[in-house]
This record gives C-alpha cells, sequence and structure tokens, in this order.
C-alpha cells in the first residue's frame, strides 16, 4: 500500500494511504460531507446523523468526546477525520498511536471550503466533491448580507451559554449581516442580568447542542418582552460541510 503525507488544518504532518478504503468520521458534518461525496465511511460518533437513510448501517463508535477505542480498533481503519474543537484532545493523541488522524481546524467558510476540497482529495474523490463544494459556495454567498441587528446566540440553558468570538458561528453571524454582541472567545456562560445590560435586538435559540424548542421561546419571551426571540436551525448555523448548501435566501 502506497501512503501520501499531508499536512492537516492543525499543521500536523499525517501519512495517509493514497486511497483510504475504511475511514472512521469523528464529526457529524464532515460524516455527512464524507457520505455525500461517496467515501467509504465504516465508523461515526451517535452525533452523525445525516444523512439518516445511509448512516444508519454504520456503526457507531461513541459520541464526539468519548469515543470507544475498542469498537474503533475491531473496524480496522486506515483513516480516521477529526476536529479540534469537537473532538477531545486526549482521545485524538491516543488514536493517533496507532491511526493516521487527519484533523481539521474550522473558524471560518474558507476554512470550511479548505476542509472539504482537501479531504475529496485525500480520499480520490475530488470529481464527486466539485459540485457539492460548487453549490454550498454559491448558497452562502446569496445569504451574505441578508440578515441585521445585534444578536447573542445561546447554545445552552442552565447555565445560558453563547456562541462568541473566535467560533465558526461567530463568522457566520458577521457573514449574515448580524452583530454578535459577544465579545468573549469561545462559548462564555451568561446570567439573565448580563442578557439584559446587552440589550440585544433578537436572541437566537439554537437547535443544538441544546435541543431548544419552541416551549423555550415562549418563557423567553415572557422574561424579555422587548427582545426578539427566534428559534434557528443549529445544524444551519455550525455545521461546516455539505450542510452549508441548504442555506436560502
Amino acid at each position: 500500500m502506497s501512503f501520501k503525507t499531508y499536512t492537516d488544518q492543525m499543521g500536523r504532518e499525517v501519512k495517509i494511504p493514497s486511497q483510504p478504503r475504511r475511514i472512521v468520521s469523528l464529526v457529524p458534518s464532515q460524516t455527512e460531507f464524507l457520505m455525500d461525496i461517496g467515501a467509504p465511511v465504516i465508523g461515526r460518533t451517535k452525533f452523525c446523523i445525516h444523512p439518516s437513510e445511509r448512516v444508519s448501517n454504520i456503526p457507531i463508535i461513541g459520541g464526539t468526546k468519548n469515543f470507544h477505542f475498542e469498537k474503533i480498533r475491531g473496524l480496522q481503519p486506515d483513516l480516521i477525520i477529526g476536529n479540534k474543537e469537537e473532538n477531545y484532545e486526549e482521545g485524538i493523541d491516543q488514536l493517533a498511536e496507532e491511526f493516521p488522524i487527519w484533523m481539521s481546524d474550522i473558524y471560518t467558510l474558507d476554512d470550511a471550503f479548505d476542509m472539504m476540497t482537501t479531504i475529496a482529495g485525500l480520499c480520490d474523490l475530488e470529481n464527486s466533491a466539485r459540485q457539492i463544494v460548487e453549490e454550498c459556495q454559491e448558497a452562502v454567498n446569496n445569504v451574505r448580507g441578508s440578515k441585521s441587528g445585534r444578536v447573542i446566540y445561546l447554545i445552552w440553558k442552565s447555565p445560558w451559554m453563547a456562541a462568541g468570538k473566535n467560533t465558526f458561528i461567530d463568522h457566520f453571524l458577521d457573514h449574515l449581516g448580524y452583530e454578535n454582541l459577544i465579545h468573549e472567545e469561545r462559548y462564555p456562560e451568561l446570567t439573565d442580568d448580563q442578557i439584559i445590560a446587552l440589550s440585544p435586538d433578537k436572541i437566537l435559540f439554537s437547535s443544538e447542542p441544546f435541543p431548544f424548542k419552541e416551549k423555550y421561546l415562549e418563557l423567553a419571551r415572557a422574561k424579555w418582552p422587548t427582545i426578539e426571540c427566534e428559534l434557528v436551525d443549529g445544524e444551519l448555523y455550525s455545521w461546516y460541510g455539505s450542510r452549508l448548501r441548504y442555506w436560502k435566501e
């Protein structure tokens, strides 16, 4: 078997088989892209749910931050694909002792498109990926600047947690035309009083990772009657693979 050396988005050099045939994917958005381009995915996390009709037959190897190492070993992957933020360092380091691991590190749309193009290349599936990447680029270009207002994007409840700087969500909010009022990095906790003090025009309640639903918006509207509250599709705002092509004006 011949190998090629690639540099992943974390700057790590990884020797990968020229045509990997047994891929374990540790990130939902990247799993969806791999499936869409026809890559040979033989293992996934429990959060990798798209495309539902096809991933249901693929073995689950744990969660994004809780790998079942014996299940992964049993699958004998020749490539594992992960992400710096979504996976945990200790688990990745342990897997890297046994398997080639290519890691993404995504903060911007350009990072996302680079990830898709690179993964397609290392899987020798560039032709399959080209149209998907173009559709994603066209979709996000069509919604650039389509929104407005000062917003808080909530991802968790009890405590409230919001998307801050140095995240893909923050970049995408800016791309859409929103002003993200959270200036702390990553995902800071917020109190009710802090949310009121920030005086947002709108609070966006993400459908993931906390499963916000309409009943939570009713409570929030009673709590903050002067603030617009909106439930949004967390997959559209935070999945940086082929799901981007589903954005519409």
